[in-house]
């Protein structure tokens, strides 16, 4: 193959995450409300009956599905669905940093207001409990950071004649920051608490 040709097969096309579409994506909505003329964010206590992570506090959201125009609207639609409120009654959807996670997941999170949460009523085939922690707490708390590490076990047989210094190959172990916010007797932590930081970061980086 000449270079012309390797040109004129790539000329078009626009890039994306390398392996993205071995990826699930998901879409997910930090709901603002304002309560008492305070704002307060929506956080979900995930089914106790749910296959995977019962019990964990979250924000609403879901796969993204085939019939979904996008990342945004599949957002509004999961959202509307687990807290039963009409789609029409989410507003300013705006959207944060997508977030490509480490167990082939990628995740678009967005932020967006709730005109009538006095509605809400949760759907309780995955929603355990619905409650909000006023915006400011988190203007005003750190998360709580603590480290963990990734141990890179390579299987029975892995080829290390193929490789620099064989089995005393010098592997980099990763470090993963994992946060903590505690609110009474709530915590929040993992991808939630992640996504949560990066929402109160950019507030912090653009306050006038």
């Amino acid at each position: 193959m000449h270079a012309k040709e390797v040109i004129s097969r790539l000329s078009d096309r626009k890039p994306t995450i390398l392996g993205s579409e071995k990826f699930h994506e998901f879409a997910i909505l930090l709901p603002l409300v304002d309560i008492s003329n305070e704002t307060h964010l929506v956080f979900e206590v995930r089914s106790k009956k749910m296959r995977q992570q019962p019990g964990d506090i979250c924000f609403p959201g879901g796969r993204v599905e085939k019939d979904d125009i996008n990342e945004r609207q599949c957002a509004i639609r999961e959202t509307a669905e687990e807290l039963g409120i009409r789609e029409e009654e989410i507003d300013d959807v705006i959207p944060l940093d997508y977030m490509v996670s480490d167990f082939g997941r990628i995740i678009y999170p967005f932020v967006g207001r709730l005109k009538k949460p006095e509605g809400i009523e949760a759907n309780r085939s995955e929603v355990e409990e619905v409650f909000t922690v006023p915006l400011q707490y988190f203007l005003e708390t750190e998360p709580e950071v603590y480290k963990v590490n990734f141990q890179v076990i390579p299987e029975a047989n892995f080829p290390y004649d193929l490789i620099q210094g064989g089995k005393k190959y010098d592997w980099k172990v990763r470090q993963l920051d994992e946060l903590f916010y505690q609110y009474n007797d709530k915590v929040i932590w993992g991808l939630t608490a992640r996504i949560l930081a990066h929402f109160i970061h950019l507030l912090q980086a653009n306050q006038s």
